[in-house]
Protein backbone atom coordinates (compact mmCIF):
# COMPACT_ATOMS: atom_id res chain seq x y z
CA UNK A 1 0.00 0.00 0.00
CA UNK A 2 1.45 3.48 -1.10
CA UNK A 3 2.20 6.07 1.42
CA UNK A 4 0.12 9.31 1.60
CA UNK A 5 2.74 12.07 2.55
CA UNK A 6 0.16 14.41 2.82
CA UNK A 7 -1.43 12.91 5.85
CA UNK A 8 1.73 14.14 7.75
CA UNK A 9 0.46 17.75 7.06
CA UNK A 10 -2.07 18.20 9.44
CA UNK A 11 0.58 16.85 12.23
CA UNK A 12 2.83 20.35 12.91
CA UNK A 13 -1.00 21.98 13.11
CA UNK A 14 -1.80 19.86 15.70
CA UNK A 15 1.10 20.23 18.01
CA UNK A 16 1.08 23.36 17.86
CA UNK A 17 -2.09 23.66 19.05
CA UNK A 18 -1.38 21.51 22.10
CA UNK A 19 1.25 23.28 23.20
CA UNK A 20 -1.24 26.46 22.47
CA UNK A 21 -3.42 25.08 24.97
CA UNK A 22 -1.31 24.00 27.78
CA UNK A 23 0.19 27.37 28.11
CA UNK A 24 -2.94 29.12 28.46
CA UNK A 25 -3.98 26.30 31.19
CA UNK A 26 -0.20 26.89 32.69
CA UNK A 27 -1.03 30.54 32.21
CA UNK A 28 -4.39 30.51 33.85
CA UNK A 29 -2.91 27.99 37.34
CA UNK A 30 -0.79 31.13 37.40
CA UNK A 31 -2.77 33.78 37.63
CA UNK A 32 -5.04 32.12 39.92
CA UNK A 33 -2.28 30.99 42.38
CA UNK A 34 -1.18 34.86 42.30
CA UNK A 35 -4.66 36.22 42.66
CA UNK A 36 -4.34 33.75 45.60
CA UNK A 37 -1.86 35.46 47.10
CA UNK A 38 -1.95 38.73 49.09
CA UNK A 39 -0.50 42.34 47.82
CA UNK A 40 2.02 42.34 50.94
CA UNK A 41 3.90 39.11 49.61
CA UNK A 42 5.07 41.15 46.48
CA UNK A 43 6.37 43.71 48.58
CA UNK A 44 7.94 41.78 50.74
CA UNK A 45 9.86 39.83 47.34
CA UNK A 46 10.38 43.67 46.14
CA UNK A 47 12.20 44.50 49.62
CA UNK A 48 13.96 41.68 49.57
CA UNK A 49 15.02 41.89 46.06
CA UNK A 50 16.04 45.86 46.90
CA UNK A 51 18.03 44.15 49.65
CA UNK A 52 15.89 45.79 52.13
CA UNK A 53 15.23 43.08 54.80
CA UNK A 54 13.76 45.05 57.70
CA UNK A 55 10.91 46.42 55.52
CA UNK A 56 10.62 42.75 53.73
CA UNK A 57 10.03 41.30 56.79
CA UNK A 58 7.04 43.42 57.76
CA UNK A 59 5.82 42.37 54.98
CA UNK A 60 5.97 38.46 55.67
CA UNK A 61 4.34 39.01 58.88
CA UNK A 62 1.34 40.57 57.10
CA UNK A 63 0.79 37.74 55.27
CA UNK A 64 1.63 35.06 57.88
CA UNK A 65 -1.03 36.81 59.73
CA UNK A 66 -3.91 36.55 56.63
CA UNK A 67 -2.56 32.84 55.74
CA UNK A 68 -1.08 31.05 59.11
CA UNK A 69 -0.92 27.61 56.86
CA UNK A 70 2.23 29.69 54.58
CA UNK A 71 4.60 27.02 56.46
CA UNK A 72 7.53 27.80 53.47
CA UNK A 73 7.27 31.27 54.62
CA UNK A 74 7.31 30.92 58.42
CA UNK A 75 10.72 29.26 57.33
CA UNK A 76 11.95 32.06 55.54
CA UNK A 77 10.86 34.50 58.05
CA UNK A 78 12.38 32.85 60.74
CA UNK A 79 15.44 32.75 58.57
CA UNK A 80 15.52 36.47 57.74
CA UNK A 81 14.86 37.22 61.77
CA UNK A 82 17.90 34.80 62.70
CA UNK A 83 20.37 36.97 59.70
CA UNK A 84 19.21 40.08 60.84
CA UNK A 85 20.48 39.23 64.78
CA UNK A 86 16.56 38.66 65.74
CA UNK A 87 17.34 35.45 67.44
CA UNK A 88 14.38 35.28 69.76
CA UNK A 89 11.75 35.91 67.41
CA UNK A 90 13.40 33.30 64.78
CA UNK A 91 13.40 30.84 67.77
CA UNK A 92 9.69 31.89 68.44
CA UNK A 93 8.37 31.15 65.31
CA UNK A 94 10.00 27.87 64.61
CA UNK A 95 9.10 26.94 67.95
CA UNK A 96 5.43 27.50 66.82
CA UNK A 97 5.60 25.46 63.82
CA UNK A 98 7.06 22.86 66.00
CA UNK A 99 3.96 23.12 68.25
CA UNK A 100 1.44 22.50 65.10
CA UNK A 101 0.40 19.11 65.58
CA UNK A 102 -0.50 18.96 61.80
CA UNK A 103 2.91 19.93 60.79
CA UNK A 104 4.12 17.19 57.92
CA UNK A 105 6.98 14.95 58.81
CA UNK A 106 9.06 16.29 56.69
CA UNK A 107 8.71 20.04 57.28
CA UNK A 108 9.36 18.93 61.02
CA UNK A 109 12.61 17.86 60.54
CA UNK A 110 13.38 21.54 58.91
CA UNK A 111 11.85 23.06 61.75
CA UNK A 112 14.48 20.99 64.91
CA UNK A 113 16.89 21.99 61.85
CA UNK A 114 16.19 26.07 61.98
CA UNK A 115 15.49 25.83 65.64
CA UNK A 116 18.99 24.00 66.12
CA UNK A 117 20.73 26.75 64.49
CA UNK A 118 18.96 29.55 66.09
CA UNK A 119 20.21 28.35 69.91
CA UNK A 120 23.61 28.03 68.34
CA UNK A 121 23.57 31.17 66.96
CA UNK A 122 22.02 32.60 70.18
CA UNK A 123 24.92 30.36 72.37
CA UNK A 124 22.40 27.73 73.89
CA UNK A 125 24.85 25.12 73.32
CA UNK A 126 23.60 22.54 75.45
CA UNK A 127 19.58 22.94 73.41
CA UNK A 128 21.29 23.37 70.22
CA UNK A 129 23.44 19.69 70.65
CA UNK A 130 20.24 18.17 71.68
CA UNK A 131 18.15 19.48 68.62
CA UNK A 132 20.93 18.73 66.48
CA UNK A 133 21.34 15.19 67.52
CA UNK A 134 18.00 14.50 66.84
CA UNK A 135 18.55 14.67 62.82
CA UNK A 136 20.32 11.49 63.17
CA UNK A 137 19.03 9.58 59.61
CA UNK A 138 17.26 12.00 58.46
CA UNK A 139 17.97 14.74 55.70
CA UNK A 140 19.77 17.34 57.58
CA UNK A 141 22.31 14.91 59.67
CA UNK A 142 25.57 15.97 57.29
CA UNK A 143 24.66 19.59 58.15
CA UNK A 144 23.95 18.97 62.05
CA UNK A 145 27.33 16.70 62.46
CA UNK A 146 28.59 19.90 61.22
CA UNK A 147 27.32 22.37 63.80
CA UNK A 148 27.88 19.71 66.18
CA UNK A 149 31.87 19.55 65.32
CA UNK A 150 31.69 23.28 65.63
CA UNK A 151 30.07 23.11 69.32
CA UNK A 152 32.59 20.65 70.16
CA UNK A 153 35.65 22.22 69.27
CA UNK A 154 34.20 25.00 71.14
CA UNK A 155 33.75 23.14 74.48
CA UNK A 156 36.82 21.40 73.95
CA UNK A 157 34.96 18.41 74.05
CA UNK A 158 37.47 16.43 71.83
CA UNK A 159 36.25 12.48 72.23
CA UNK A 160 33.04 13.40 71.04
CA UNK A 161 34.54 15.75 68.14
CA UNK A 162 36.60 12.50 67.10
CA UNK A 163 33.03 10.64 67.16
CA UNK A 164 31.29 13.06 65.28
CA UNK A 165 34.07 13.58 62.61
CA UNK A 166 34.70 9.66 61.90
CA UNK A 167 30.73 9.91 61.58
CA UNK A 168 31.04 12.62 58.77
CA UNK A 169 33.88 10.56 56.91
CA UNK A 170 31.45 7.73 56.56
CA UNK A 171 28.20 9.71 55.54
CA UNK A 172 30.61 12.66 53.60
CA UNK A 173 32.77 10.10 51.40
CA UNK A 174 35.91 12.24 52.15
CA UNK A 175 38.68 12.01 54.42
CA UNK A 176 39.56 14.07 57.82
CA UNK A 177 42.29 12.61 59.19
CA UNK A 178 44.04 15.57 59.90
CA UNK A 179 41.44 16.98 61.97
CA UNK A 180 41.19 13.42 64.11
CA UNK A 181 45.03 13.43 64.79
CA UNK A 182 44.66 17.27 65.63
CA UNK A 183 42.23 16.17 68.13
CA UNK A 184 43.71 13.55 69.47
CA UNK A 185 46.79 16.07 69.72
CA UNK A 186 44.96 18.20 71.70
CA UNK A 187 43.96 15.34 74.11
CA UNK A 188 47.91 14.44 74.29
CA UNK A 189 48.35 18.21 75.18
CA UNK A 190 45.90 17.95 78.27
CA UNK A 191 47.64 14.93 79.54
CA UNK A 192 50.84 16.24 79.57
CA UNK A 193 49.72 19.40 81.16
CA UNK A 194 48.40 16.80 84.14
CA UNK A 195 51.55 14.84 83.92
CA UNK A 196 49.82 11.94 82.44
CA UNK A 197 52.61 10.85 80.47
CA UNK A 198 51.46 7.18 79.51
CA UNK A 199 48.38 8.74 78.43
CA UNK A 200 49.60 11.69 76.55
CA UNK A 201 51.88 8.83 74.70
CA UNK A 202 48.69 7.10 73.89
CA UNK A 203 47.35 9.76 71.98
CA UNK A 204 50.20 10.81 70.32
CA UNK A 205 49.96 7.31 68.83
CA UNK A 206 46.71 7.63 67.89
CA UNK A 207 47.37 10.54 66.07
CA UNK A 208 50.09 9.08 64.12
CA UNK A 209 47.91 6.32 63.00
CA UNK A 210 45.52 8.51 61.89
CA UNK A 211 48.16 10.67 59.75
CA UNK A 212 51.81 9.62 60.35
CA UNK A 213 53.04 13.59 58.86
CA UNK A 214 51.80 14.89 61.79
CA UNK A 215 54.13 17.05 62.90
CA UNK A 216 52.16 18.26 66.23
CA UNK A 217 52.33 14.42 67.02
CA UNK A 218 56.31 14.46 66.81
CA UNK A 219 56.80 17.31 68.85
CA UNK A 220 54.35 16.84 71.27
CA UNK A 221 56.28 13.13 71.99
CA UNK A 222 59.54 15.21 72.21
CA UNK A 223 57.86 17.52 75.05
CA UNK A 224 56.72 14.13 76.86
CA UNK A 225 59.81 12.94 76.45
CA UNK A 226 61.82 15.67 77.82
CA UNK A 227 59.46 16.19 80.65
CA UNK A 228 60.04 12.59 81.91
CA UNK A 229 64.22 14.13 81.85
CA UNK A 230 64.84 11.59 78.49
CA UNK A 231 66.31 14.39 76.62
CA UNK A 232 68.20 12.01 73.76
CA UNK A 233 64.70 10.48 73.37
CA UNK A 234 63.44 13.97 72.57
CA UNK A 235 65.83 14.71 70.25
CA UNK A 236 65.21 11.79 68.24
CA UNK A 237 61.42 12.75 68.61
CA UNK A 238 62.20 16.21 66.95
CA UNK A 239 64.26 15.28 64.55
CA UNK A 240 61.81 13.24 63.03
CA UNK A 241 59.86 15.73 61.82
CA UNK A 242 62.68 16.62 59.16
CA UNK A 243 61.19 13.12 57.42
CA UNK A 244 57.32 14.99 58.03
CA UNK A 245 57.56 18.19 57.22
CA UNK A 246 60.92 19.96 57.65
CA UNK A 247 59.01 23.57 57.55
CA UNK A 248 58.23 22.39 61.15
CA UNK A 249 61.69 22.30 62.32
CA UNK A 250 61.90 25.99 63.19
CA UNK A 251 59.48 25.63 65.59
CA UNK A 252 61.20 22.82 67.76
CA UNK A 253 64.48 24.72 67.12
CA UNK A 254 64.90 26.44 70.90
CA UNK A 255 64.37 23.24 72.72
CA UNK A 256 66.62 21.12 70.52
CA UNK A 257 69.29 23.56 71.54
CA UNK A 258 67.95 23.46 75.41
CA UNK A 259 67.62 19.61 75.05
CA UNK A 260 71.71 19.35 73.84
CA UNK A 261 72.56 21.70 76.16
CA UNK A 262 71.04 19.32 78.83
CA UNK A 263 72.99 16.34 78.01
CA UNK A 264 76.04 18.01 77.71
CA UNK A 265 76.41 18.81 73.85
CA UNK A 266 76.36 22.16 72.95
CA UNK A 267 78.66 21.65 69.99
CA UNK A 268 76.37 19.16 68.30
CA UNK A 269 73.43 21.23 69.05
CA UNK A 270 75.03 24.09 67.24
CA UNK A 271 75.91 22.14 64.65
CA UNK A 272 72.22 20.24 63.99
CA UNK A 273 70.75 23.84 64.07
CA UNK A 274 73.35 25.24 61.25
CA UNK A 275 72.84 22.15 59.16
CA UNK A 276 68.73 22.83 59.39
CA UNK A 277 69.31 26.45 58.80
CA UNK A 278 71.17 25.71 55.69
CA UNK A 279 68.63 23.94 54.72
CA UNK A 280 65.53 24.77 56.05
CA UNK A 281 66.25 28.22 56.56
CA UNK A 282 63.73 30.24 58.58
CA UNK A 283 63.31 33.18 61.38
CA UNK A 284 62.79 30.91 64.17
CA UNK A 285 65.63 28.40 63.36
CA UNK A 286 68.18 31.85 62.90
CA UNK A 287 67.09 32.81 65.95
CA UNK A 288 67.92 30.14 67.98
CA UNK A 289 71.01 29.21 66.15
CA UNK A 290 71.93 32.88 66.83
CA UNK A 291 71.57 32.90 70.74
CA UNK A 292 73.64 29.44 70.54
CA UNK A 293 76.52 30.86 68.87
CA UNK A 294 76.32 34.05 70.82
CA UNK A 295 76.00 32.64 74.68
CA UNK A 296 78.57 30.00 73.04
CA UNK A 297 81.02 31.21 71.08
CA UNK A 298 80.71 34.49 71.19
CA UNK A 299 79.86 37.78 69.81
CA UNK A 300 82.44 37.84 66.81
CA UNK A 301 80.99 34.21 65.73
CA UNK A 302 77.37 35.12 65.87
CA UNK A 303 77.93 38.30 63.76
CA UNK A 304 79.42 36.44 61.38
CA UNK A 305 76.77 34.04 60.94
CA UNK A 306 74.34 37.14 60.54
CA UNK A 307 76.48 38.64 58.06
CA UNK A 308 76.77 35.52 56.11
CA UNK A 309 72.78 34.93 56.64
CA UNK A 310 72.21 38.55 55.03
CA UNK A 311 74.60 38.34 52.23
CA UNK A 312 71.89 35.01 51.06
CA UNK A 313 68.74 36.41 52.60
CA UNK A 314 68.67 40.37 53.69
CA UNK A 315 65.86 41.21 56.62
CA UNK A 316 65.34 43.66 58.59
CA UNK A 317 65.16 41.40 61.72
CA UNK A 318 68.49 39.88 60.80
CA UNK A 319 70.18 43.21 60.57
CA UNK A 320 68.56 43.48 63.92
CA UNK A 321 70.04 40.69 65.51
CA UNK A 322 73.68 41.69 63.58
CA UNK A 323 73.39 44.71 65.46
CA UNK A 324 72.57 43.07 68.85
CA UNK A 325 75.68 40.65 68.14
CA UNK A 326 77.88 44.26 67.40
CA UNK A 327 76.38 46.12 70.24
CA UNK A 328 77.86 43.48 72.57
CA UNK A 329 81.74 43.63 71.51
CA UNK A 330 81.23 47.54 70.72
CA UNK A 331 83.52 49.89 72.41
CA UNK A 332 82.01 52.35 74.75
CA UNK A 333 82.43 55.52 72.88
CA UNK A 334 79.77 53.46 69.68
CA UNK A 335 77.20 52.21 71.55
CA UNK A 336 75.05 55.10 71.61
CA UNK A 337 74.94 55.16 68.02
CA UNK A 338 74.44 51.21 67.51
CA UNK A 339 71.78 51.38 69.92
CA UNK A 340 69.92 54.39 68.22
CA UNK A 341 70.03 52.28 64.90
CA UNK A 342 69.06 48.98 66.72
CA UNK A 343 65.99 51.34 68.47
CA UNK A 344 65.07 52.68 64.45
CA UNK A 345 64.92 49.01 63.09
CA UNK A 346 63.28 47.87 66.80
CA UNK A 347 60.51 49.79 65.38
CA UNK A 348 59.88 49.15 62.19
CA UNK A 349 59.94 45.35 62.74
CA UNK A 350 57.40 45.19 65.55
CA UNK A 351 54.76 44.28 63.14
CA UNK A 352 56.75 41.62 61.21
CA UNK A 353 58.00 38.31 62.02
CA UNK A 354 54.33 37.02 61.96
CA UNK A 355 52.54 33.61 60.86
CA UNK A 356 49.74 33.71 58.14
CA UNK A 357 46.94 31.72 57.88
CA UNK A 358 46.58 30.65 54.14
CA UNK A 359 42.83 29.75 54.58
CA UNK A 360 41.64 33.12 56.10
CA UNK A 361 44.94 35.16 55.70
CA UNK A 362 44.77 35.69 59.66
CA UNK A 363 48.17 36.95 61.11
CA UNK A 364 49.64 36.73 64.71
CA UNK A 365 52.71 36.58 66.47
CA UNK A 366 52.24 33.27 68.27
CA UNK A 367 52.17 30.06 65.73
CA UNK A 368 48.31 28.22 66.22
CA UNK A 369 47.71 24.78 65.13
CA UNK A 370 44.01 25.93 64.27
CA UNK A 371 43.26 29.22 63.26
CA UNK A 372 41.44 31.53 65.33
CA UNK A 373 40.08 33.08 62.19
CA UNK A 374 38.51 30.96 60.04
CA UNK A 375 38.86 27.70 62.75
CA UNK A 376 41.06 26.08 60.08
CA UNK A 377 43.46 23.53 61.32
CA UNK A 378 46.91 23.55 60.24
CA UNK A 379 46.79 26.52 58.01
CA UNK A 380 49.67 28.49 59.83
CA UNK A 381 52.62 28.25 57.83
CA UNK A 382 55.76 27.66 60.45
CA UNK A 383 57.69 29.76 58.37
CA UNK A 384 57.09 33.08 59.60
CA UNK A 385 57.48 36.01 57.33
CA UNK A 386 58.72 39.97 57.19
CA UNK A 387 56.04 41.49 55.05
CA UNK A 388 53.71 43.63 56.64
CA UNK A 389 50.43 42.13 54.49
CA UNK A 390 51.93 38.63 55.53
CA UNK A 391 52.70 37.70 52.02
CA UNK A 392 55.99 36.55 51.63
Amino acid sequence: MDFELWWLLPIPALFFAMGWIAARIDIKHLLRESRALPLSYFRGLNFLLNEQPDKAIESFIEVVKVDPQTIDLHFALGNLFRRQGEIDRAIRMHQNLLDRPDLPADKRQTAVFELAQDFHRAGLLDRAEELFSRLDGGPFEVQALGFLLQIYEQEKDWQKAIATTKRMEALAKRPYFKEIAHYYCELAQNALLRSQFDDARQFIEQALAEYKLCARAAMLLGDVESQRGDHTAAIAAWQRIESQNPAFLGLVADRLADAYRKIGDVAQGIRVLRSYEDQYPSLDSLTALFNQILAHEGAESATQLIKDELARNPTLLGLDKLLEAQLMAAPADRRHDLELVKGLVGQHIKRLGMYRCENCGFRAKQYYWRCPGCGKWETYSPRRTESPDGFA
